[in-house]
C-alpha cells in the first residue's frame, strides 16, 4: 500500500494537528454550550410556565455540534495517521454536517436576537402584570433579582419599594443580558464554521493525494 510522500506527507501532519486543534475547538465549543444551558441566571429567568424556549434552541446545536466535533476530531486523527481514504471522506462529510450546524446555530441566534428578546420581555410583562398569581411575582422577584432592574418601562415603587432611583426598568435590562449571550452563540458558532473549511480542504487534497499515491503503485 502507497504511502503519501513529499508535500502531501505534509499535509497529512498539518490535518492531524489541525484535528487535534478542531478536537480542542469541539471543547471549547460544548463548554460554551453547557455553560449558556445552565447558567444559573439563564436558567432563572427561562424557567416556569409559559417560559419562551426559543432561546435554547440555539443553545441545543450548539451543544449538539460541539460533542460531535469532538467525536470528529478523533477519527480525523487516526484517519491522517492511517492514510485511510474511506476514513478521511466520512471525515469530510461529518465536517460538513457540523458546519452546516454551527452556521444554523450563529445565523439563528443573530436573526432571532430581537424576537428571543420580545418573547422574555413579554413573559417578564405578563408576571408583573398578573399580581394576584404568586407564581407570577415570584418569577418577577427572579428577574429583579437577577438582573438588578425594576419595572417595565420604568422603574415601579409598588414592585420594588426599596429600589434606588437610578436603578434601569427590567425591559432594557433583559435586552442586555440576553443580546449578550445570543452574540456568543452566533460568533462561536460562525468562527469555528470558518475554521472548518480548512479541515475539509486538507481532508480532500489529502484523501485525493492517498488514491493517486495507490494508483501509481
Amino acid at each position: 500500500m502507497g504511502k503519501v510522500q513529499g508535500g502531501m506527507k505534509c499535509v497529512k501532519y498539518l490535518l492531524f494537528v489541525f484535528n487535534f486543534i478542531f478536537w480542542l475547538s469541539g471543547s471549547l465549543v460544548l463548554a460554551v454550550g453547557l455553560w449558556l444551558r445552565f447558567d444559573p441566571d439563564t436558567v432563572q429567568l427561562l424557567t416556569g410556565d409559559g417560559a419562551p424556549e426559543t432561546f435554547f434552541i440555539a443553545v441545543y446545536i450548539l451543544i449538539g455540534a460541539g460533542g460531535l466535533m469532538m467525536l470528529v476530531g478523533f477519527f480525523g486523527c487516526f484517519g491522517a495517521v492511517r492514510e485511510s481514504q474511506c476514513l478521511l471522506a466520512s471525515f469530510f462529510a461529518c465536517l460538513l454536517i457540523i458546519f452546516g450546524a454551527e452556521v444554523a446555530a450563529g445565523v439563528f441566534g443573530l436573526i432571532n436576537k430581537e424576537q428571543i428578546v420580545e418573547e422574555v420581555q413579554k413573559f417578564y410583562s405578563s408576571s408583573i402584570a398578573d399580581t394576584s398569581n404568586s407564581n407570577s411575582t415570584t418569577i418577577a422577584s427572579m428577574y429583579h433579582t437577577v438582573l438588578d432592574c425594576c419595572g417595565g418601562s420604568s422603574p415601579d415603587p409598588v414592585l420594588c419599594p426599596e429600589v434606588p432611583e437610578e436603578t434601569k426598568d427590567c425591559l432594557i435590562a433583559i435586552t442586555d443580558f440576553f443580546n449578550e449571550k445570543l452574540y456568543i452563540i452566533g460568533y462561536v458558532g460562525i468562527g469555528i464554521a470558518g475554521v472548518m473549511v480548512i479541515g475539509m480542504i486538507f481532508s480532500m487534497v489529502l484523501c485525493c493525494a492517498i488514491r493517486n499515491s495507490r494508483e501509481v503503485i
